[in-house]
């Protein structure tokens, strides 16, 4: 194992722990450190007045330094206290991998961090965004309850094909433009295909509904009123810009519903409007609100067509409880209701999320098909009857019969064996010597072998991914590094020993070095650095050395004169230290 483990970790799947990867602390540069400390310092400052009051408070439950990039692994130790864990991944993961892991309570962090030119705002997923935006939050109990329940349900929301193309070029896109040096006319294309792409989903999947309601919520979520609301998504918690940008009223304040549903977003601009929820709670009841609409719940014919046309693996319950996993590609339709259905390929049976004995995909490798529904003439389905009634119409052991169901299938065989669930329903039979027609079309052939015929009325529910994990070999995904770090060459070698330099003189840890020679060296060599500069300024103004704070303001101006784009960033670090100083 690569990572330190705890008990909550432990409880992860193995298909999930195939996306951690550790966070090598030691990769973190002393510029890393120095956008780590900025940002928060400056978001601490400015979000005490607009965040939601669990921010703060979870900012010192969680564990979060405000002056150096939290080891996970320490925050772990914090986070168990309120029941959660968390792990480092990198970049984006499949959207129901992310809920699923919400859904265990555990948080995904990405463990790289922007670079200086991105410090306002990253389309990467960073630890700055995970860390210091989701974190914080889950020490409230309410949400921290909502965010595992979305990831329950959000991780059993069927795909289509399009979204997982969507998210393949929403992460090629976060890559290349966190990535330094990368050209503009790259970007422009990325950004282009994910246009064409949101421009061309068709219909969306629940998947796509249900990460509409995350982006307007956990990531971008308001509270309050929509006169006076506090920020709480991660994604406005992590960003200086959209914090501030998001109270505007530039931004439409809407009140929040089901509508965010179907309300789309553009990652690769700002978000003309935002909702607002009165309270933690109300989230949890436009979810289930949106749960009651997904074929989880609904079933039946709509839910198995979702199954088909995501051409993913994925999961149909009948109403005795019997679970059919695999890559459903057919189903026959009588007077609007699901009469047949078929996998193709591996497939395998469960009862209340276990495997059936006998019943894997070994047992299953060319696929299954059953016919659902009740028998032409009885008004009694199956699973309804009882022994003596099951007898009455020779559905027992040893018998040879024929079944003819409502829609036209009819099923001709000798009867070997019933398996009951747990409330004595029989769930499947067993045949040999067994002919599956529809209509003139043959489905299953004697010659095929046995014949399992899965018992129930009607499909009771619908969902992505396997009832039983252990079924499939779910371990797919390779942990690569597939985010491209800066190239380091000797100047950038030389500026980050001058950030660690200045590092260890704030934190006491080597007071000898000569802050003036660094800034010297930063003012000749690194002109268009500017983070370095504000932290000597604090330094300065802390010793009271004031003149050289005063020189330290002129070289800064003549950053901002030759750079008028980072002049804010310069102006608010600024002032933050002298806060600091009148407080």
């Amino acid at each position: 194992m690569s990572y330190e483990s705890n008990p909550i970790l432990d409880k992860l799947p193995k298909h999930l722990q195939q996306f951690i990867k550790p966070q090598d602390y030691s990769e973190y540069t002393a510029v890393n450190q120095a956008v780590w400390r900025y940002v928060m310092r400056k978001n601490v400052d400015y979000l005490s007045k607009v965040a939601h009051k669990s921010y703060l408070v979870g900012l010192n439950k969680t564990g979060i330094s405000i002056d150096n990039i939290p080891n996970m692994y320490g925050m772990n130790r914090i986070l168990q206290e309120i029941g959660w864990a968390a792990v480092a991944v990198d970049g984006f993961i499949p959207p129901s991998a992310f809920m699923e892991f919400q859904a265990y309570n555990v948080l995904v962090i990405a463990s790289d961090i922007r670079q200086l030119e991105h410090i306002e705002y990253t389309p990467a997923p960073d630890i700055i965004h995970e860390g210091a935006g989701h974190a914080p939050i889950i020490a409230n109990p309410e949400y921290a309850e909502y965010l595992r329940r979305f990831g329950e349900i959000g991780s059993k929301a069927i795909s289509s094909a399009k979204d997982y193309e969507l998210y393949e070029a929403v992460r090629h896109l976060s890559i290349i433009k966190e990535a330094h040096g990368t050209p503009q006319d790259l970007i422009a294309k990325a950004e282009k295909h994910i246009e064409d792409l949101q421009d061309n989903m068709g219909e969306p999947s629940e998947m796509a509904l249900i990460r509409n309601l995350h982006w307007w919520t956990v990531e971008y979520g308001l509270i309050g009123t929509t006169e006076n609301p506090k920020i709480y998504g991660a994604g406005l918690l992590s960003s200086i810009g959209e914090s501030a940008w998001c109270m505007t009223d530039q931004v439409v304040k809407l009140p929040y519903s089901i509508e965010a549903a179907h309300t789309p977003f553009d990652i690769t601009k700002p978000q003309p409007q935002l909702f607002v929820t009165p309270n933690f709670a109300y989230l949890s009841q436009v979810l289930e609100e949106f749960a009651n609409t997904m074929a989880l719940r609904k079933g039946g014919l709509s839910g198995i067509k979702k199954l088909i046309a995501s051409k993913e693996l994925g999961t149909i319950e009948l109403s005795t409880g019997i679970q059919i996993s695999g890559s459903f590609t057919n189903v026959i339709e009588f007077d609007s209701k699901p009469v047949y259905f078929q996998t193709t390929g591996k497939t395998a049976l469960s009862y209340r999320e276990k495997e059936l004995v006998g019943h894997s995909t070994k047992h299953h490798t060319e696929g299954f098909g059953s016919p659902i529904g009740k028998l032409v003439g009885i008004n009694l389905a199956i699973e309804d009857m009882s022994p003596r009634d099951l007898k009455a119409y020779n559905i027992f052991e040893e018998q040879t019969i024929t079944l003819d169901f409502e829609g036209g299938i009819k099923i001709h065989g000798d009867i070997i064996t019933g398996t009951r669930n747990l409330r004595g329903e029989i769930i499947l039979i067993t045949f040999e010597n067994c002919t599956v027609s529809h209509e003139k079309t043959i489905l299953f052939k004697p010659e095929f072998g046995l014949y399992h015929m899965a018992i129930g009325e009607h499909i009771a529910s619908a969902f992505n991914g396997p009832a039983d994990l252990s079924s499939f070999d779910l371990i797919t995904h390779q942990v690569i590094n597939t985010t491209i770090k800066p190239i380091k060459n000797e100047e950038s070698s030389l500026l980050e020993l001058y950030y660690q330099q200045i590092k260890e003189y704030r934190e006491g840890i080597n007071m000898t070095i000569s802050r003036n020679k660094v800034f010297q060296e930063i003012k000749s060599n690194y002109p268009k650095d500017w983070l370095l500069s504000v932290e000597l300024y604090e330094l300065a103004k802390n010793s009271n050395d004031n003149d050289f704070a005063q020189e330290i303001i002129l070289h800064l101006n003549s950053v901002k004169q030759n750079n008028p784009k980072v002049g804010h960033l310069i102006d608010d670090g600024l002032t933050l230290v002298n806060q600091s100083l009148v407080v």
